[in-house]
């Protein structure tokens, strides 16, 4: 197997720039010149996305930016002894030894395990001491080739690397303490990339509670594989630790037990803090548990532990239902513009025949096939043959994806709150919110309803015999009863007068205020590039189409869309314009390759193309971003431009009022916003040496004596 660190992927002692991104940005050089990964670029940005959900950095002086990369071709690691340090966002200040962990997006379970070893060995305080006092890059990859070594096996680690999770069967307890007097915790460790963190968590806990005298038994659910816990061990266990970034695998096997989570860094950072409290947990009958159906099939009782935020909460719930319903949103506008491409603007219009009951897309899609297109449009404006058959084609089909987007909403926020008994009550009054035009805030308001109805059903003690019922048959029936049955009979005409207030209001905007909403929604699209204030904005937008199109909402709706989608579409348009024309060396060669690819994805309106500018430096990118996307929104607004198609960017003008007025707008923002990017970068750069600066120069000169320079950060204990 080709070994998985090389001299040339080694630098010592050196200078690789002022923060993280520099430093990611150099190591990813180190593996793409040696031959191992196809671009720089892709590298660090796989990397530094992996590095924004959660930092890298761990106690001791140490960093381990990782992620697996399709730009990867063979598991690498590039190492760094930092001169000076950087920060990499530990708790205890910035790391001078930096390694990149490089996996392929489809790594084999060999180079993974492998890879694994190396995070593992991490946590040894005299592993981290020899990186610190080698002399040379061969000493270097003599020291990782030991930890990561194939021939190495559980029986040969150190203590302080094996953890019960690696063993088949749970450890046995010392034999100078009696069984009995030895507690027991089951732990679960995950992150997103299952390469480093996942692990480390979970040798951390594993010697703190060796230092405190409980057994831990945890299960990694990582890239190498994982070994479920014996039900036995879990059954006996006094409490659970989940130290995660992502959901934990088969989690009601855990039902009904103390429960202490947190993201894997805590985990590293404070075991033993987290065994006590596991530990307190067990003793405490209000504890938090983790819900779901235990092994008896009884239901664990709502706790008041330690819960994440009601603000955190709510927001996790409506993220849920937004990012399964934009699928739906992008389904069908899409279609529905095309159905305004291929068969003319009159094509969702009602069609006399049926004196308006139903669209004319929808008449004449039902009463005629491909084989017998009718020879002459009824409508005047619209086209006949094939083209018009199979716009009124799109247009039901995207009609139809229309029809889920506030059931889905509702349906996935009751699925955010009660897990997969919510999901049929969820859908079940978004549908009936709709029915009685309740609309988008009928599905908000509905689907947290129908959620607790579901999550408290499922906590009721039944009787054995009605157990196997109560998913099936008793939660489906008495959520949806509970949750419908308030939408209409106590909130849907409430709701659907504040949803025609709110209507009747954006049409009744008008000059100045028409301007104000437009900046007001430029800002919210590119607050945060796609999360939640700009999933507002495009909800919000998108319900006011779907309800224009219906011919239930006004023009200001249209409007309304024009605005959201011209303001997202100038973050990666503006970035592009300062990285690859205005200034390019104030940005790395991988920023550049970024900006590149930008253009395209600010055409496309796609936000998050510029997020791999703000990751890395969000105080100057963001505020310029909001400055160029207020301006567009500004000038969308108050020409009262119009757009039929919820996504698409300017692949979609032919659902636009005045294209040539949008594309003007969305220049006008992308050049105010890539002005401003630009200045503000290049505020208090430093004099020598641009972003740009030769990568071999820093790497591979270091001092010019040739020796080693001190190590702020040398001295510093182990944790």
């Amino acid at each position: 197997m080709p070994a998985l660190i090389t001299t040339d992927l080694v630098a010592l002692d050196a200078d690789l720039g002022p923060d993280k991104s520099a430093v990611v940005h150099r190591l990813a050089g180190l593996v793409a010149n040696a031959g191992r990964a196809t671009g720089a670029g892709a590298l660090a940005d796989d990397a530094l996305a992996r590095e924004a959900k959660a930092a890298t950095g761990l106690p001791g002086g140490i960093a381990i930016p990782h992620c697996r990369s399709a730009a990867v071709t063979q598991a690498s690691l590039g190492f760094a002894r930092l001169s000076p340090p950087v920060d990499f966002g530990a708790p205890d200040g910035p790391a001078d030894l930096a390694f990149l962990i490089a996996a392929p997006e489809h790594g084999d379970a060999d180079h993974l395990t492998l890879l694994t070893a190396l995070a593992r060995a991490l946590v040894r305080p005299e592993f981290v001491a020899s990186l610190r006092s080698a002399g040379s890059a061969d000493e270097i990859v003599a020291l990782v080739q030991d930890v990561v070594s194939p021939a190495e096996t559980p029986a040969t680690q150190t203590p302080a690397t094996q953890t019960p999770a690696a063993a088949p069967a749970p450890q046995a307890p010392a034999p100078a303490e009696p069984a009995q007097a030895r507690r027991s915790i089951v732990a679960v460790s995950a992150c997103p990339t299952g390469i480093a963190h996942t692990y480390m968590a979970a040798d951390k806990l594993t010697v703190a509670a060796r230092e405190l005298g409980v057994d831990l038994h945890v299960e990694t659910q990582g890239s190498s594989g994982s070994t479920p816990l014996d039900p036995a061990v879990i059954r006996d266990a006094d409490a659970a630790i989940f130290a995660v970034d992502v959901g934990v695998k088969d989690r009601d096997r855990f039902a009904g037990k103390p429960l202490v989570q947190s993201g894997t860094k805590r985990a590293i950072n404070e075991p033993e803090a987290m065994i006590r409290e596991a530990l307190a947990a067990a003793d405490d009958p209000n504890a938090r548990r983790v819900p779901g159906t235990a092994a008896d099939g009884a239901t664990p009782a709502a706790t008041s532990g330690d819960r994440p935020g009601i603000g955190s909460e709510i927001r996790r719930w409506l993220l849920t239902g937004v990012s399964y319903m934009i699928p739906f949103v992008a389904a069908g506008g899409l279609l529905i513009a095309l159905g305004f491409l291929f068969g003319g603007y009159q094509i969702v219009n009602g069609d006399p025949a049926t004196d308006g009951a139903q669209s004319y897309a929808l008449n004449w899609a039902l009463n005629n096939t491909f084989f017998d297109l009718p020879s002459a449009a009824p409508l005047e404006g619209l086209n006949d043959g094939f083209w018009g058959y199979l716009g009124a084609l799109c247009t039901v089909l995207g009609q139809a994806a229309f029809g889920f987007l506030v059931p889905a909403l509702a349906g996935y926020i009751a699925y955010a709150i009660a897990d997969r008994p919510g999901i049929v009550p969820g859908f079940v009054v978004g549908a009936v919110s709709l029915t009685v035009g309740a609309g988008f805030l009928g599905g908000l308001v509905g689907g947290i309803i129908a959620g607790f109805a579901a999550l408290w059903i499922s906590r009721w003690k039944l009787p054995a015999f009605a157990r196997g019922l109560q998913p099936v048959v008793i939660i489906p029936l008495l959520a949806t009863l509970i949750s419908s049955g308030l939408m209409v009979v106590v909130l849907g005409q409430p709701l659907a007068w504040a949803l025609e207030s709110l209507g009747d209001f954006l049409n009744g905007l008008t000059g100045a205020a028409t301007i104000v909403l437009g900046i007001i929604l430029g800002l919210m699209m590119c607050f945060d590039l796609g999360g939640p204030v700009n999933k507002a904005a495009y909800v919000f937008a998108t319900t006011g189409l779907t309800a224009a199109i219906a011919g239930d909402g006004g023009q200001q709706q249209l409007v309304i869309m024009a605005t959201v989608m011209a303001a997202g579409m100038v973050p990666p348009l503006a970035m592009a314009l300062s990285s690859t024309v205005l200034r390019p060396r104030l940005y790395t060669p991988a920023e550049r390759d970024n900006g590149k690819a930008a253009w395209l994805l600010g055409a496309s309106f796609i936000s998050e193309g510029a997020i791999p500018f703000a990751a890395v430096d969000p105080l100057r990118v963001i505020p310029s971003m909001m400055l160029g996307g207020a301006t567009t929104g500004a000038i969308v607004a108050g020409l009262g431009l119009e757009l039929q198609a919820p996504h698409g960017g300017f692949f979609v003008w032919f659902a636009m009022s005045n294209f040539w007025l949008f594309l003007l707008a969305v220049v006008a923002g992308a050049i105010v916003g890539g002005v401003a990017v630009t200045l503000a970068k290049g505020i208090g750069r430093r004099s020598s040496g641009g972003a740009d600066a030769d990568l071999t120069t820093d790497v591979a000169g270091g001092p010019a004596s040739g020796s080693a320079p001190a190590h702020p950060v040398a001295a510093r204990p182990a944790h």
